[in-house]
């Protein structure tokens, strides 16, 4: 229910602003009409808990099976189409790098990235970046996202960017960012051989403070650098 609850709230938002923009008053009585809702298709996520095949929630799960957010009055109900596109990541967040992550018959949209909010014309932009236009962006959390799409490691090589530390453990790498903490990270390769005999290279994203590869290896795993000692790796 968490991750829907999430999703029905960014979709008040989105209405209110689309609809209300920064009118006050106007903003109040769309959100309290809003708030009237039926969920439908979102209501699913509790009425699975329960037997729908008979009263008193055999109606709430047809229209969950059937319809969007409605509106039942004493002699009318209003209904809205179910959404046509749907796209989230792992963790249930809304994502999508090439179009909306939500989208309804009517044309209203929500586009995000890893759950974060962005602009529909910035993701049209993602395929053509380059690191001078990473770090040109003003808006840090809209700099991230670039960042992650266009991959830490190839920022790193087209970048010229130089590690600060090696050993053992790994390589350890520092990106510094305008008006935002430094992304600093620790380049492993997996100990265990792929089916073609090659090893893996993995980034782990690890606090700005650290100084060795072996700390922040450490770090992944909860441990200080003098407390990390693998005796076997796999």
């Amino acid at each position: 229910w968490d991750t829907t609850r999430l999703l029905t709230d960014r979709i008040t938002d989105a209405v209110v602003d689309e609809l209300a923009g920064n009118h006050a008053a106007s903003r109040a009585r769309i959100r309290l009409l809003l708030l009237d809702a039926v969920l439908g298709q979102h209501d699913a996520a509790w009425l699975a808990a329960f037997d729908t095949d008979r009263a008193p929630l055999d109606g709430l799960a047809a229209v969950a099976r059937n319809a969007g957010w409605w509106w039942p009055y004493e002699k009318a109900a209003v209904l809205c189409e179910r959404p046509v596109e749907l796209h989230r990541d792992e963790n249930g967040r809304l994502d999508r790098g090439d179009g909306p992550a939500l989208a309804y018959p009517d044309g209203f949209a929500l586009y995000a990235w890893r759950g974060m909010p962005v602009p529909a014309e910035f993701l049209n932009g993602l395929a053509s970046l380059t690191p001078e236009r990473i770090r040109g962006e003003e808006n840090a959390e809209l700099r991230r996202v670039m960042l992650e799409h266009y991959g830490y490691d190839r920022y790193l090589a087209d970048s010229g960017a130089r590690p600060l530390h090696r050993d053992e453990s790994g390589v350890l790498w520092r990106i510094d960012l305008p008006d935002d903490e430094p992304v600093v990270m620790v380049e492993v390769v997996n100990s265990t051989a792929e089916p073609d005999g090659t090893f893996r290279t993995y980034w782990l994203r690890v606090p700005p403070r650290t100084r060795t590869a072996r700390e922040g290896v450490a770090w992944t795993f909860g441990l200080a650098e003098d407390a990390y000692t693998p005796v076997r790796q796999t």
